[in-house]
């Protein structure tokens, strides 16, 4: 049978959700017996999101063979078990530059190169490179970003044109729209979502399926219209809903609706009943709780709700894997200070997470979290650049090198308990190119990480370009730390911990990128563990206090 596509397209506005609703539909289309694969199409020049301002794009996200990507591949990884690599993200930027190396090659032998036919055929061998990752895939689900009527869309959106006029009967789109209710005026308004369907039909691509964006499910009349007036047949548009409480509601709620059955129609595909038990059992986990987690996030990306969304994910997966909710408390390491010491600013957390990111602002104010947490026993999981201010602050705090730092920081600093791979000792030949993607590790026994993991060795995904010196590592070991993981059959640290603490974690990688609803992150999930033993421990000397 051939290869089945959906292209999932957005109108009206941004962020509506077609990250979570593409990997919505790619778990059921699993579930319904299928293997697919998951491709966004980015319209931005950006060759990739690698060096956007999270403030502006949000957290990129990493795959095992280094692609720094959008961080729809995130929703796509919790959601699904699509291969993820460089062939399942492309921007406008990387269309562009590959053809226009071409053309400098001579490769299109002295001919004029224009948008049509060359940028379009770009985009049609990227949408065939994603099915080809797997022989076995039968779905491919192609997200195009941004929305219809968008300038710098017109070039997706007639590649595929182009692409279901070539294969009419393997191809359906499903676009997603909003369609709003107006408070003021008492009224679901209908006006958006016609004028957003009218827009692709101008373009040539007619939609087959309808999901509207809406606060509450909406009545058969008001579908009736949108049916009329978007020329989509009224049993072909669904409503998609704002969720009660979680994200992870979204494909029980497009099931419920027959969604997987009206695509399997369109698209002739065999349908098995989907066995959805496990995320049903998981959702009741999390809208059914016993009890309640507090855990502080100092970064400095943190007003921006998605620069860190594959940490918050992973810390609400291991929650539910504790049968507990999770209050996160986002506090900006910048202004840590502002109100003076800094268990004034951060207290009354249960555990604490230091996120990646690169540069020197709000770097003292994770220094002082490290500090207030080792000292005061309190779970600690720095993620990257989290381990980075772990080592320094037992550096200055511990070890007594007051002026130590990263070079990243400080590149004088006499003390470069972190620094470029080609500014340490006894290494030659070796420049500050950035780590990507997956690397073995070799993990210890006797440790935190040896007991999460539970295995000797593991995969992680790095993003980072700094190191720690292990011109130091004997003071370190010395002094109460230990290196429980170094990359394989090499010395760089990969997993640092504190002896003398409870739950004090530092690793060089990005664990939250593998972490699922159903499969939690095992350094998570101990974490949260570490912080509610901790939580306990805080009410029975706040009790014992009181009773005193």
């Amino acid at each position: 049978m051939s290869t089945k596509y959906i292209f999932i397209t957005g109108g009206v506005v941004s962020s509506l959700g077609k990250g979570l609703t593409s990997a919505s539909i790619g778990l059921l289309l699993e579930k319904c017996g299928h293997k697919i694969a998951m491709l966004k199409l980015d319209p931005y020049l950006n060759v990739d999101p690698g060096t956007m301002n999270p403030f502006q794009h949000g957290e990129v996200y990493v795959t095992d063979d280094g692609a720094e990507t959008d961080l729809d591949l995130g929703h796509y990884y919790r959601y699904t078990h699509s291969p993820l690599s460089r062939a399942s993200n492309a921007t406008s930027g990387q269309i562009y530059e590959t053809v226009l190396k071409r053309e400098r090659r001579g490769d299109y032998l002295g001919k004029t190169v224009q948008v049509i036919p060359h940028i379009t055929d770009e985009i049609k061998g990227r949408i065939l490179a994603c099915a080809h990752q797997n022989p076995e895939t039968s779905v491919v689900l192609i997200e195009i970003g941004g929305t219809v009527g968008d300038i710098e869309s017109l070039p997706f959106l007639e590649a595929i044109r182009q692409f279901r006029y070539e294969r009419k009967k393997d191809c359906i789109n499903i676009h997603l729209t909003y369609v709003p209710y107006l408070k003021a005026a008492g009224e679901v308004k209908t006006k958006p979502a016609q004028h957003s369907a009218q827009i692709l039909r101008g373009i040539g691509i007619f939609p087959d399926i309808l999901l509207c964006r809406c606060e509450n499910p909406l009545s058969k009349e008001i579908k009736e219209k949108i049916s009329l007036f978007c020329n989509v047949p009224e049993e072909s548009v669904f409503d998609e809903k704002d969720v009660d409480q979680s994200i992870y509601e979204v494909p029980l709620d497009l099931h419920r609706q027959g969604l997987d059955t009206m695509i399997c129609k369109m698209l002739d595909l065999k349908k098995e009943k989907p066995d959805l038990s496990d995320w049903e059992k998981m959702l009741y986990g999390v809208t059914h709780p016993h009890g309640k987690v507090t855990i502080g996030v100092v970064g400095k990306y943190i007003d921006h709700q998605d620069a860190y969304k594959s940490v918050f994910e992973a810390l609400h997966h291991a929650a539910a894997a504790s049968n507990v909710s999770l209050e996160i408390r986002k506090f900006e390491s910048e202004k840590i200070t502002e109100h003076g010491a800094v268990e004034e600013t951060i207290r009354g957390c249960d555990g604490y997470v230091v996120p990646g990111g690169f540069g020197e602002r709000g770097w003292l104010g994770k220094i002082l979290t490290a500090k207030y947490c080792r000292e005061h026993k309190i779970p600690y999981f720095g993620l990257c650049l989290g381990m980075q201010v772990m080592i320094v602050e037992f550096a200055r705090n511990v070890l007594g090198l007051k002026n130590s730092d990263s070079t990243e920081m400080n590149a004088q600093t006499p003390h470069p308990v972190i620094s470029l791979l080609s500014e340490q000792k006894k290494i030659e030949n070796l420049g500050g190119t950035m780590r990507l993607g997956s690397y073995p590790c070799d993990i210890s026994e006797n440790s935190l990480a040896g007991e999460a993991y539970g295995k000797n060795i593991i995969f992680e995904r790095h993003r980072h370009r700094y190191e720690f010196n292990n011109a130091y590592k004997e003071a370190f070991e010395t002094r109460g730390m230990r290196f429980s993981g170094t990359l394989h059959k090499g010395a760089l640290c990969e997993i640092s911990e504190v002896k003398e603490h409870p739950w004090m974690v530092g690793v060089q990688f990005h664990p939250e990128f593998k972490s699922k609803p159903l499969d939690p992150h095992p350094l998570f999930r101990d974490f949260i563990k570490a912080s509610l033993i901790h939580q306990k421990q805080k009410s029975g000397l706040l009790a014992a206090a009181s009773l005193a």
